[in-house]
């Protein structure tokens, strides 16, 4: 058995309504990332320089000393840029990624966020990298943030954002603390719930493509007008979504020390009127958005077909594919994982089973299933899917007349192909199916082979769908 904990699908086709409130057509959160003074540097405890998202082009950690240049780049961010930033945003539900150490260092902007009414969120006790942390350190560093982060806000962080963050975050984070929301995922363009530390975690996704660090990377932005341009786009394609009945949220990062330059500063004056002429703009901080979520689209409860022993796998889906349980013990051993956890999901384990097994095998399954109206369905004795199905097009109810036809087709069609005639029944109305059973009789028996196989896992389709849901 292996498991792939990835899951490519998500809300898929139809993702859920998001119900904003007033009806809103878009969720605009803005995020503040305050890094100055918890950025990498032997001040700080640190073995190098910081080296990520400055002005300086190629910047590489100077082991041992410290980057006057970059120091003081960063000390624009919270000297001037901050400042500027709030000026502009006071009037607005900012959520700020606040680094403990550097929210330690920043009283004067502490209070300026706490009486703007902004969410601060934790980002991390360090703005370090995480990805070669032992668990136990990363899980220490987690627990000192909080405590830090309370200590200087007065509250415990609700959200959480590490960013330069580890294959193991997510999950010691929900362990660590009871968080509303964590952020370190761009899976969605809405929130969604996952497993981690052992229970259901919110994740409100964050975003890299929205985000002025674009400023600070070669594929990125050279001037304000192109991060506005981009901005525009974004909320337009949303908002037209959200017209057609399908909201979304936008996410846009900030940091200081980027956005707080007085020429990208501009852009972002000019994106936020933008924002504010339109109607059904619901702006709003993520642990909003977080709390909202929660309230319309609680966790999931009921079946995660992965996440089962085989035994009861099988016993869950072992008489999907008529009186067959082998197939869903092949489908077991597959690579499944969270996106399996649905009726398609199943139903592709299944019938990738089904399909790759030889003719014999196939033919066996055909030969499982009863003949409509027969005299099994005459004698009680079918199972109670089968049971249901045929009662759904009224085959369970039958004039004289009607059985005879049903009774002679079934004794034609077994001889000439020997297996019984499968139809999906759902899909069909008594009239539909007698003419399909006339018309497929006179198939050569390779057609009706694959014909009936089909019908065989739009069967099984049908019934994970009324078991799992749609």
């Amino acid at each position: 058995m292996t498991r792939y904990p990835r899951d490519m699908t998500g809300h898929g086709a139809n993702p859920p309504a998001a119900n904003w409130p007033n009806g809103a057509k878009i969720a605009v959160q803005i995020v503040l990332n305050y890094e100055e003074g918890g950025e990498n540097n032997i001040l700080h405890g640190d073995a190098a320089s910081e080296a990520f998202l400055s002005e300086i082009t190629g910047a590489q950690p100077w082991p041992g000393q410290r980057h006057w240049n970059m120091e003081s780049i960063y000390e624009y961010g919270s000297r001037a840029g901050f400042w500027r930033l709030h000026r502009l945003m006071s009037d607005l539900p900012v959520t700020v990624y606040g680094v403990a150490t550097a929210l330690a260092r920043a009283p004067e902007q502490v209070a300026a966020m706490t009486a703007a009414g902004w969410e601060i969120a934790s980002h991390g006790l360090k703005w370090i990298e995480h990805k070669d942390m032992s668990a136990e350190e990363e899980a220490a560093q987690i627990r000192e943030a909080i405590r830090l982060h309370t200590e200087v806000t007065g509250s415990a962080p609700r959200g959480w954002y590490t960013g330069r963050c580890s294959m193991n975050t997510v999950d010691l984070v929900a362990q660590e603390g009871s968080f509303a929301y964590i952020a370190d995922s761009y899976a969605d363009d809405l929130p969604y719930w996952v497993r981690a530390g052992g229970k259901d975690q919110l994740i409100v996704p964050y975003t890299m493509d929205c985000n002025d660090m674009r400023f600070a990377i070669q594929a990125g932005y050279t001037n304000g007008d192109q991060f506005e341009s981009y901005l525009k786009d974004s909320f337009d394609m949303l908002y037209a979504e959200g017209q057609e009945g399908a909201p979304k949220m936008l996410s846009i990062g900030l940091h200081c020390r980027l956005m707080g330059r007085p020429g990208r500063a501009a852009a972002l004056k000019r994106v936020l009127d933008y924002f504010r002429q339109h109607d059904g703009v619901w702006f709003a901080t993520r642990e909003q958005i977080a709390d909202h979520w929660a309230r319309q689209h609680p966790p999931r409860q009921g079946l995660r077909p992965s996440a089962m022993d085989k035994e009861t796998f099988v016993s869950e889906f072992g008489g999907i594919f008529e009186h067959s349980p082998w197939i869903a013990e092949g489908a077991f051993d597959l690579e499944l994982g969270p996106t399996h956890d649905t009726a398609t999901g199943v139903h592709s384990a299944l019938s990738r089973i089904f399909r790759s097994a030889s003719q014999e095998q196939r033919h066996a399954v055909l030969v499982a299933h009863p003949d409509l109206a027969g005299k099994l369905a005459a004698a009680k004795r079918l199972t109670a899917e089968s049971t249901a199905e045929q009662a759904s097009a009224g085959l369970d109810a039958l004039t004289d007349q009607e059985r005879a036809d049903f009774t002679a087709l079934n004794t034609a069609y077994t001889e000439k192909f020997g297996f019984p005639f499968i139809i999906a029944v759902r899909d069909n109305t008594k009239a539909t199916i007698l003419e399909a059973f006339k018309r497929r009789v006179d198939n050569d028996r390779d057609t009706e082979f694959a014909e009936a196989c089909k019908q065989v896992e739009r069967i099984a389709e049908l019934r994970l769908i009324e078991k799992l849901g749609a």
